[in-house]
């Protein structure tokens, strides 16, 4: 990562001098007393990553030196700061490693924010700071991200002029890359004496206690910038020259790393906002009934789904259901299984055996390779009755004052796995304030336990709602995932979609 060169000279002149050079030796030469180049007798300095700082004995082109004079010898200075060198060599790389490796481990946009803007701090010397996102493309997304700066803090700095910021000249294109590639930096090491400081910049600076500041573009060959970082200082400062290079070097990596979580933050959120859209934008209104959904989409998801739609004679036909695979082929599967559903529900929706079995036929001719689970329900709310067939699926649970039980259905194999499917429905009858709960499988598998084990996880958290809450299905759902998933829905398995599709009868 440090564009080192592989063969390690040093002057010694220069070294006497002791020129801070981030420790990169330019020659190793040394003049005897008649102006010619002499051999060297340093004893060699072991190689150290991967760089082999042994000089070479010079061609046998120079006249022997008198027999009588003593061999030539390097100052013992000039051995001990070529060592030095080479440690401050190691300790830059094994830095530039532990912060990269660091970096690397984040998975979100926020989270490799917050680890580029603590490792920068520590490598300049700053206490706080704070990175604006902004691709260049203009696609987004756009944030805003602080170090040591609370939410209203980051507001007074977005007060500042524009073209008085730092970050602003970077993003706006004011300030370019340097000849040789390297990140064209801005530092202010004392902006409160700047007599050409914005006054409102000088204001929000005397408020906010920060004196200096150091600037960096994110950027890359391939995607351009997609953003700036800002570190701030208490007093009027500004970061050595080794500090500056290794910052230069770990943003050039660190850039490279957020445009790739970048493009993968826009490709979830693309297929968000196509699952969403496969789904119904709103639940119905039927009397005697509320409904209540929780969904969720895995980062390679959209293949759960669910439906709710009004049928005549005021019944309601409710359905869940997984498509395997997953991407955006299980994406538009699951859309083209919804919207046959939909179609079947409305013409024989009071048999829900008949539903399924023309959505079983229908998975086998057009898409043989595909299996599906799917459970449909057709509830009359005034009758409180309820007759529901599953393929492959999970029985719903049955919530109540009384009573928390599963409902006994008949198994089935998933569809598209059946040469001949005539598992029967089955018929119950919910209490006046009980709530039926629908779910996919990954409600389950998110748990991490073993299915009959998540299975009782689910009756537990079910049984514990508190009864303050039991006549509202969107509280009781999130009671349930809360309990279910206590640590958040991104934990365990996160690929998993989830669908909890809760239906009180009152």
């Amino acid at each position: 990562m440090l564009d080192i060169p592989l063969p390690v000279r040093v002057h010694v002149d220069a070294l006497i001098a002791a020129q801070n050079d981030m420790g990169v030796c330019d020659a190793i030469e040394q003049k005897a007393p008649n102006g010619k180049l002499a051999v060297m007798s340093a004893p060699h300095v072991p190689k150290v990553a991967g760089i082999d700082p042994v000089v070479p004995a010079p061609a046998h082109t120079v006249a022997p030196q008198s027999s009588t004079a003593a061999p030539s010898a390097p100052p013992a200075g000039a051995v001990t700061v070529i060592q030095d060198r080479l440690a401050t060599w190691v300790s830059d790389l094994t830095t530039l490693h532990e912060l990269t490796e660091r970096l690397v481990r984040t998975g979100t946009l926020d989270e490799a924010l917050h680890e580029l803007l603590s490792a920068g701090a520590a490598l300049v010397g700053a206490r706080r700071g704070l990175i604006v996102l902004e691709p260049a493309d203009g696609l987004g997304p756009v944030s805003t991200v602080g170090l040591g700066l609370a939410h209203a803090d980051l507001g007074h700095i977005e007060t500042v002029p524009r073209s008085s910021t730092s970050y602003g000249r970077i993003l706006d294109g004011l300030e370019t890359l340097t000849e040789n590639g390297r990140p064209s930096e801005i530092a202010h090491p004392d902006l409160l004496g700047e007599k050409s400081l914005d006054p409102r910049h000088r204001e929000v600076a005397a408020r906010l206690g920060y004196a200096a500041s150091y600037a960096l573009p994110l950027a890359t060959e391939e995607s351009g910038r997609v953003g700036a970082a800002v570190w701030l200082y208490d007093e009027p400062a500004e970061p050595g020259e080794r500090a500056r290079h290794l910052a230069g070097l770990y943003a050039r990596y660190a850039a490279e790393h957020l445009a790739r979580l970048l493009e993968l933050e826009r490709s979830r959120t693309r297929v968000a906002t196509i699952t969403e859209g496969l789904l119904p934008g709103r639940l119905p209104r039927v009397p005697g009934v509320r409904l209540a959904v929780r969904h969720h989409t895995g980062p390679r998801g959209g293949s759960d789904w669910y439906d709710a739609l009004p049928l005549p004679e005021g019944a309601l036909g409710l359905a869940v259901g997984s498509v395997s695979g997953s991407g955006p082929s299980a994406l538009a599967a699951m859309g083209r299984l919804r919207a046959s559903l939909r179609a079947y529900a409305v013409m024989e929706g009071e048999d829900p055996v008949a539903v399924l079995s023309d959505l079983e036929l229908l998975l086998r001719l057009t898409e043989p390779a595909r299996s599906a689970t799917a459970l449909f329900a057709y509830c009359e709310p005034a009758l409180h009755k309820i007759v529901l067939a599953g393929a492959g699926h999970s029985p719903p649970l049955l919530v109540g004052e009384r009573r928390t039980e599963y409902v006994e259905t008949s198994l089935s194999a998933p569809l598209g796995m059946l040469a001949c499917w005539e598992a029967p429905s089955v018929e119950f009858t919910p209490d006046p304030g009980e709530t039926v709960l629908l779910y996919t499988d990954g409600l389950l598998r998110r748990t991490g336990d073993p299915m009959d084990r998540a299975f009782a996880r689910l009756h537990a958290a079910a049984a514990s709602v508190p009864k303050t809450v039991r006549d509202d299905p969107g509280a009781i759902a999130d009671h349930v995932l809360a309990t279910m998933l206590p640590e958040g829905h991104d934990t365990s398995d996160p690929a998993e979609d989830i669908v909890l599709l809760a239906a009180r009868f009152d």
